[in-house]
């Protein structure tokens, strides 16, 4: 059975991360290519979000890195940057959508085509939505803070939302939902890492429509993911059983 629940999420990460991609084309490619106008030296290139150099980054950001890390010629790594984008979506599709489904199963609660997209908001909050209060998805050309610490504190920031939310989600106890609200709040409280010189010639609207559409984008990626594992549980896992 365990075999069954690998292949779910494996086939539901890759194909989330396939349809990601197409969103980022039409929604966050553009304006990641209009940020690089403002761009005025070759090595200003920073690093956006700690979840990318720890293999978890979000769909919505793997354009901006694509765009940061090419050589001349708009190559990544060897490829063109749409290639290299849907290779790290396919891999991101395929680790979150197994974490998800470890989840599902430590908790006792079944992915199903019904609760699927709950799921997925779940994932994007604990991934996605928290982190960026502090956070927030960056266009090329913005600064950044120190890179282990912002790692560690991204880090600590999904930790405790995911924490929180199984104590709102699986316990009933007042003290648990008590301490969910703190836990939740902590990282908030401690404040993510800030770079000491925020000066940028990126305009403030182009980077508050790209913060937009990469928490779209992403939320759209988490969506997929759920309804993917919920849908092909119901036909393979649950039948099976």
């Amino acid at each position: 059975m365990i075999t069954r629940y690998l292949l779910v999420a494996l086939v539901a990460g890759l194909l989330a991360g396939v349809l990601a991609t197409v969103a980022q084309h039409a929604r966050v490619v553009p304006l990641i290519l209009e940020a690089e106008k403002y761009e005025t030296a070759p090595d200003a290139a920073h690093d956006h979000s700690s979840a990318l150099d720890l293999g978890l980054f979000t769909p919505a950001q793997a354009h901006e890195h694509a765009a940061e890390g090419e050589d001349e010629g708009g190559m990544l790594f060897g490829v063109d940057r749409l290639t290299g984008t849907l290779m790290a979506n396919l891999v991101t599709g395929t680790g979150f959508a197994l974490i998800l489904m470890a989840a599902s199963l430590l908790s006792g609660r079944s992915v199903t085509l019904a609760n699927g997209a709950v799921w997925g908001v779940l994932g994007w909050l604990v991934f996605q939505m928290a982190p960026a209060l502090g956070l927030p998805p960056e266009l090329p050309g913005f600064p950044a803070g120190d890179l282990m610490a912002r790692q560690i504190w991204w880090v600590g920031c999904a930790a405790a939302t995911a924490g929180a939310l199984a104590l709102f989600l699986l316990r009933p106890e007042i003290w648990a939902k008590a301490f969910g609200v703190v836990l939740m709040l902590a990282p908030h409280a401690i404040g993510a890492p800030q770079p000491e010189d925020v000066s940028t010639s990126v305009p403030a609207l182009l980077a508050a429509e790209y913060a937009s559409a990469a928490l779209a984008t992403g939320l759209f990626f988490w969506v997929m993911i759920g309804l993917g594992i919920g849908a092909l549980n119901q036909r393979y896992v649950d039948r099976a059983a």
